[in-house]
């Protein structure tokens, strides 16, 4: 229950007392979950607290320890609202103030093992996608021994962590939360827009309302999860506890949300797991931003590592660490597969079988049936494939449409297309899509446009211009392809490149089987239709085909705890972060069994 702005009568079990001293509770009960008054400064502590607490005396052996249940009522959380950024408001102008301040600016950033910030030699800098330039951040990558060094400060910090009360733990995440809700907010979304490239919608749905929500809901998730207790037998008392993982996790963080690399370090560490965060080179200013805010909202030093470092590098520190619990990833395939590979030839040195959780990008689709409404086809296509220049996991980047719609599709689609304005997010907030992240990305996506421009089979509908002079600016493209296994409908781009096969109206069977067996990946797509046999059809025909699907929406959008996203095949091993069943990938359970009767005969009835 939400208590904000709630009176309460003082209870001998939720006074304030409890905050400071816990002695009688901890020596004489099984304790499952602490209760906390709220305060009236939402600083100190978020209105967001489970607070009702009913005890629970179980059965009693006079010399024995009395055991009781505090059981933790459910915390109530909401998604973040998606501020407008109007012409005149409050948050615009804060957020014009942020962008002034970093305006030529580089920031400097070290790496962070416990309160030491740390300088090596290998200096680096991430540089502004939309005017590369300019240097936002110089920071330094970790060189092994400093990896090493940072692993054994974890695994020394770790029991005191994981044996703090889950609500201890939690309460960083709401303070953090509340931060980035308020004060925080400017500074993160213009460090996400000028590092990363996207225009201001684009920064508030990530840098924002996302990460609010991970925090938020993840902390709920984990206090919520002490509710869950195997049952008591007549003389017996069970306790689950929801133990951290023995060892650290390592948290490789993407570039494209500065939420995501914030929930893969703070999901593990909230449930008493010590971390190893590599942020992306590429979001470094906005990630080292959400990593202060931790810090600065209680977060102990040697919980989260804030290590930038070469990928290789750290992977091999990390897997030929005996002490390796867990990788929680965000990138690349080929990324992902060799950290597995590397585990599973480091297996026997492992103290335990370490976790691995991964998303790893997709091939997403559109499939449009004849039946389907054009507008919302057109322009949630327009969104999904071009919004942050199609360097979302989700973007849409292949779309089926039948021959009788083409055409007015199409019209549809090039009328907006010419309305689309690319440009600098920061300068001109009327811009739909900036640069692509970095030169490796341009060239990469050029080669595809290239590609396209000089085979028979591919005819560009629209775009297909690029200019690195200045930013690393790829113009949305539309290709209409005639082979629908052509590479360009089954590997990922990265990029605002959309291909579309037209296909006969009457073999839409035909092609949702294609779009199930094309691509490699399973990550999202959307199905367009207003005919319910066809939406049913479609569903059952792609039910392997992406782990997070729509009907008569874009493949993009999804919402913490309303859409928890990942999908399986080579997109990942879809453990649904945003879900609340997430959380119980950082946890390894230990079940308690104390017995108030003594047992007093060694044989069974039936012996006689």
């Amino acid at each position: 229950m939400n208590l904000q702005n709630q009176d309460r009568t003082p209870n001998q079990h939720t006074d304030a007392h409890w905050l400071n001293n816990r002695t009688d509770i901890l020596a004489a009960s099984r304790v499952v979950g602490f209760g906390y008054l709220p305060v009236k400064k939402a600083h100190e502590f978020p209105p967001l607290w489970l607070l009702e607490v009913e005890e629970k005396a179980a059965s009693t052996v006079q010399g024995q320890f009395r055991f009781q249940t505090f059981p933790c009522a459910a915390v109530e959380v909401k998604n973040e609202p998606i501020l407008a950024f109007t012409e005149g408001s409050a948050e615009r102008k804060e957020l014009l103030k942020a962008l002034d301040r970093l305006k030529g600016t580089t920031e400097e950033i070290p790496c962070v093992v416990g309160d030491e910030h740390v300088w090596t030699k290998d200096i680096r800098y991430q540089l502004s996608p939309f005017n590369h330039s300019h240097k936002v951040a110089k920071f330094c990558y970790a060189d092994k021994e400093l990896i090493n060094r940072a692993i054994l400060a974890s695994v020394a910090a770790r029991r005191e962590w994981d044996l703090k009360p889950v609500q201890d733990r939690a309460q960083v995440l709401f303070k953090a939360a509340d931060a980035i809700a308020g004060p925080k907010r400017a500074e993160v979304l213009a460090k996400t827009m000028i590092g990363q490239g996207k225009t201001v919608v684009q920064a508030e749905i990530d840098a924002a309302a996302e990460l609010i929500d991970f925090f938020r809901f993840n902390a709920k998730h984990a206090v919520e999860l002490e509710e869950q207790q195997p049952l008591d037998a007549e003389g017996s008392t069970n306790t689950m506890l929801y133990r951290g993982l023995e060892g650290f996790v390592a948290a490789v963080a993407p570039f494209n949300f500065t939420a995501i690399g914030g929930n893969l370090a703070g999901t593990p560490a909230v449930m008493g797991n010590v971390v190893l965060w590599k942020p992306s080179d590429t979001a470094m200013s906005a990630s080292y931003a959400v990593y202060r805010v931790l810090r600065e909202c209680g977060l102990p030093p040697n919980i989260i590592q804030f290590l930038p470092a070469d990928g290789p590098v750290f992977g091999d520190a990390v897997t030929s660490s005996e002490h390796l619990a867990g990788v929680n990833f965000t990138g690349s395939v080929p990324t992902f597969k060799r950290l597995w590979k590397q585990v599973a030839q480091n297996l026997d040195s492992y103290r335990t079988f370490p976790r691995l959780a991964g998303e790893c990008g997709g091939k997403n689709f559109h499939f449009v049936h004849k039946s389907a409404e054009v507008e919302s086809v057109v322009k949630g296509t327009i969104r999904s494939a071009f919004e942050y220049g199609g360097q979302k996991c989700s973007a849409c980047s292949r779309m089926y449409v039948p021959d009788s719609l083409w055409p007015q599709i199409r019209d549809q689609l090039l009328d907006i297309h010419r309305q689309l304005k690319v440009g600098d997010p920061v300068e001109d907030f009327s811009t739909f899509l900036s640069a692509v992240i970095d030169d490796k990305s341009f060239a990469r996506i050029k080669k595809w446009l290239d590609r396209a421009k000089s085979s028979s089979g591919l005819k560009i509908v629209a775009g297909g211009n690029y200019d690195d002079s200045k930013g690393y600016f790829v113009e949305p493209t539309i290709i209409e392809t005639t082979d629908p296994r052509d590479a360009i409908m089954s590997e990922e781009i990265f990029g605002p490149v959309l291909a579309v096969y037209v296909y006969p109206e009457n073999d839409y069977k035909e092609v949702l089987q294609l779009i199930d067996n094309t691509s490699p990946y399973a990550l999202t797509g959307a199905v367009f239709a207003q005919d319910q046999n066809v939406i049913d059809e479609a569903a059952k025909v792609l039910r392997n085909a992406a782990g997070n699907y729509y009907v008569n929406d874009k493949c993009t959008g999804s919402v913490v705890a309303q859409q928890p996203f990942g999908g399986a095949r080579t997109s990942g091993t879809n453990d649904k972060p945003g879900g609340p069943h997430y959380v119980l990938r950082w946890t390894s359970p230990q079940v308690v069994k104390q017995t108030h009767v003594p047992l007093t005969d060694w044989s069974y009835s039936y012996m006689g």
